[in-house]
């Protein structure tokens, strides 16, 4: 088995993210995300927006499972005690038992960004996105990486494909100002 460098994941990645207006989400995901995502997309007073974001999370959080979403909702209590090694173990077993629960992966990529194993977090984003190309968390997760590892064109790729599905995210359009800036001034240079 060959093991793939950081930046040809980075490079595979940001491929995706620019076919992902074609994608359709899996058809297995809540059948209510579509109108919300559309309502986001809108324009949106900031409270409206956290309250559509908050109901795409909860609908992003829910399995036909009700054990996948207890294992799901265990990793994240883990996770946020900082209970690493269990909330590995729990997330791994996740998705390998609900491999179609998007959230599943998105967890398990925030647990390893935390983790700074950026190669495993991305990989994760992959089958997150794959499953769900909507997931602005995914996209957010995936810029953040590749700052971290010095690609800031590939980062600002993907803030505007986070923010062209919500266009609500006030971190994301304040990294998109950064990012942009930083990029203008190296032209400069």
């Amino acid at each position: 088995m060959t093991i793939q460098p950081l930046d040809d994941l980075l490079d595979e990645t940001l491929k995706l993210i620019v076919c992902l207006k074609k994608r359709d989400p899996n058809p297995n995901l809540p059948k209510k995300l579509t109108p919300l995502f559309a309502k986001l997309a809108g324009p949106l007073s900031s409270i409206d927006a956290a309250e559509t974001e908050d109901l795409i999370w909860n609908l992003w959080h829910t399995h036909k499972s009700t054990e996948a979403e207890d294992a799901l909702d265990e990793a994240s209590r883990m996770l946020a005690s900082r209970d690493y090694p269990q909330a590995e173990t729990r997330l791994s077993m996740l998705v390998n038992t609900w491999p179609g629960f998007a959230e599943g992966w998105n967890k398990r990529a925030t647990l390893n960004f935390l983790r700074s194993r950026d190669k495993a977090s991305v990989r994760d984003i992959q089958q997150v996105l794959a499953l769900e190309p909507r997931h602005f968390g995914a996209l957010s997760g995936f810029g953040q990486i590749c700052l971290r590892h010095g690609r800031p064109a590939h980062a600002l790729s993907a803030f505007e494909a986070a923010l062209a599905v919500h266009p609500h995210l006030a971190s994301v359009k304040a990294a998109v100002d950064a990012v942009s800036a930083e990029l203008r001034a190296k032209r400069l240079q």
